[in-house]
């Protein structure tokens, strides 16, 4: 119970700031991404390559680039991103690591999948609607409580075993039909609240495309977690785990969003 207790009241305020960032304009949510950029990348590169004191400088340099990178959309910082990047690289010729391939790999996939992801969240935010990246929470939240309650009444049949034998095909089709309810009712009940049109396809599709990309975002972590020998990334949310178990899902929804809603303005009104 006490476990219990400790992880719902720290899911509840960590998802009280989220939505209250992202109501309280584009400011406020500019500093979220900022922050989830920050503490996402030193949690990622202390479980990747530790933050040892001889590192500081190239540990500096794949942070800020990824925080830079993050913020280029509202900055327009995508210059600086780039040139700390080239930086970083000519920085690993005076490094004299053991392994220095290994330690750019590390760092270019700091910059891309926390920097990069987080930057498209922020575009999503920003230059299409606020509501979009709510209601992706929302659908990621969603999924993972239908995904939750299925998969542990009737799941039987695993989804990728060799990464999380606790996660079901019943488990995967549960969060789906729950978020396609939900995106249905969003559609026919609210959808002047949300500001992105009354179209039932559009809806649904959002639903489909957040609920797989939710899925792999968070096998995608468990996979390098299961590399890594690790059960969390962290302890920074008690009862939750580190930073990174909890945005895990949004890094992989917020590129497959931003292509989506690229695609629909493209070809098709809303």
């Amino acid at each position: 119970m006490k476990k219990f207790l400790t992880r719902a009241g720290s899911g509840i305020i960590y998802a009280g700031v989220i939505i209250g960032c992202i109501l309280g304009g584009e400011i406020s949510f500019f500093i979220l991404v900022l922050l989830l950029a920050i503490l996402a990348s030193i949690e990622f590169t202390k479980i990747t390559q530790g933050l040892r004191s001889e590192r500081k400088w190239m540990i500096s340099l794949d942070i800020a680039t990824s925080v830079a990178l993050a913020a280029s959309t509202y900055a327009n910082l995508l210059y600086l991103s780039m040139a700390l990047f080239l930086i970083r690289f000519i920085a690993e010729l005076y490094s004299r690591e053991d392994n220095p391939l290994h330690s750019l790999a590390y760092s270019l996939l700091t910059i891309v999948y926390i920097g990069g992801s987080l930057s498209l969240l922020l575009y999503c935010g920003l230059e299409i609607s606020l509501r979009l990246v709510l209601a992706m929470f929302a659908f990621i939240w969603i999924n993972d409580t239908g995904a939750y309650i299925i998969g542990c009444r009737f799941g039987k049949h695993r989804l990728f075993e060799r990464i999380s034998p606790k996660k079901s095909w019943e488990g995967f089709f549960g969060g789906l039909g729950f978020n396609i309810a939900i995106a249905c009712a969003f559609c026919l009940f609210c959808s002047e609240w949300w500001g992105l049109g009354n179209n039932i396809i559009f809806w649904i599709g959002l639903a489909i495309i957040v609920t797989l990309f939710s899925t792999w975002g968070d096998l995608v972590e468990s996979l390098m977690k299961r590399t890594l020998n690790l059960k969390d990334s962290g302890n920074m949310i008690p009862g939750h785990g580190g930073i990174l178990d909890r945005i895990d899902s949004l890094l992989a929804v917020a590129p497959a969003v931003a292509i989506y809603m690229a695609i629909w303005q493209t070809f098709i009104s809303l």
